[in-house]
């Protein structure tokens, strides 16, 4: 009866589950405990009765969100595509700032810090996952033709170096170069440790990603590349990696996406990278908050460029498939 009803009148039932949904929003922001402080300083009249009436007034704080949501969301249907991706993007961003904005900071603290975060903190990370991400590119590169291959001794040393370095947290192994190495005879600074550990960390990741793409290609085009006279060595990189590209590029931007932020874990080690520097200046004045949102803000920035970057190499590679 309820389907014949909702197949007789769709625009009653889609209304009703609109505000259905509503109801599920704002009792859910009820259930977590959503605060009403907010209306008090929008109306500074209502201060003393909502802390009269606590649970009323949550009640009324999150039926307004509700509501608030409800009609941003039908505001922005009646944009564009990427006028809704700007509109989003802006409100969000301006969301995120108010919640830092919450917090009790010292503006001129981060002012006068963030200078010194940049220029060596930021250099200093950029500097360790450049070099990083290009070893690492080459560690897949031979991992996954190694994990191609019929020779079971190549086979078997690329499978054990794979499982190895994936099963190990990062983090133990920058302590287990750092500290290690040194007792075998091998002194290591903390940068070369760092880009040691999260060249070997990625490079076994990104050995199946490589693996995975240039066994997407189909056999045919090697046997057909043989056909007109084309070394293995040419057939591989003139035929089969130009189209894995497409399948590698998408995961391995990921990829080095996530080392620039695992770049931070070398800190333990004292290497003067944007989260080292974060944690020792917040402790000057004990303004720890402060340093890890600017941090935070900056790591995002970084993200973002390389975000961009990569949607250029997908765009790149991506151009036969248009034509």
């Amino acid at each position: 009866m309820i389907g014949r009803l909702l197949l007789n009148y769709p625009d009653a039932a889609r209304r009703i589950g609109v505000w259905l949904a509503l109801a599920a929003f704002a009792a859910g922001l009820y259930g977590l405990g959503i605060k009403a402080d907010w209306i008090g300083k929008l109306i500074p009249g209502s201060i003393e009765w909502l802390a009269a009436n606590p649970v009323v007034a949550r009640g009324v704080s999150a039926v307004l969100i509700a509501l608030i949501v409800a009609v941003n969301w039908k505001a922005l249907q009646q944009l564009g595509r990427k006028q809704q991706i700007v509109a989003v993007w802006i409100e969000l961003f301006v969301l995120l700032m108010l919640f830092f904005y919450s917090f009790d900071l010292s503006f001129s603290f981060i002012a006068r810090k963030i200078g010194f975060l940049i220029s060596q903190g930021v250099v200093t990370t950029l500097y360790i996952s450049a070099i990083s991400i290009a070893i690492a590119t080459v560690i897949a590169f031979i991992g996954a033709i190694a994990k191609l291959s019929k020779n079971g001794t190549v086979y078997g040393l690329a499978t054990f170096y794979t499982s190895l370095f994936r099963g190990l947290p990062l983090l133990m192994q920058i302590y287990i170069i750092y500290l290690g190495l040194p007792q075998v005879g091998y002194v290591i600074g903390a940068v070369p440790a760092g880009i040691m550990a999260l060249s070997l960390c990625y490079g076994a990741y990104m050995t199946e990603i490589f693996r995975a793409g240039i066994e997407s290609i189909p056999r045919g085009q090697t046997e057909g590349a043989t056909a007109l006279g084309l070394s293995p060595n040419q057939t591989m990189f003139l035929v089969i990696l130009p189209q894995a590209m497409r399948v590698i590029v998408p995961p391995t931007g990921n990829q080095f996406i996530a080392m620039l932020k695992d770049s931070s874990l070398v800190s333990v080690v004292g290497v003067w990278e944007i989260m080292y520097l974060a944690r020792t200046q917040g402790q000057t004045e004990f303004r720890h908050i402060e340093m890890l949102i600017t941090a935070s803000m900056i790591y995002w920035l970084l993200s973002i460029g390389l975000e961009f970057l990569q949607s250029r190499i997908e765009e790149r590679f991506g151009r036969s498939l248009k034509r």
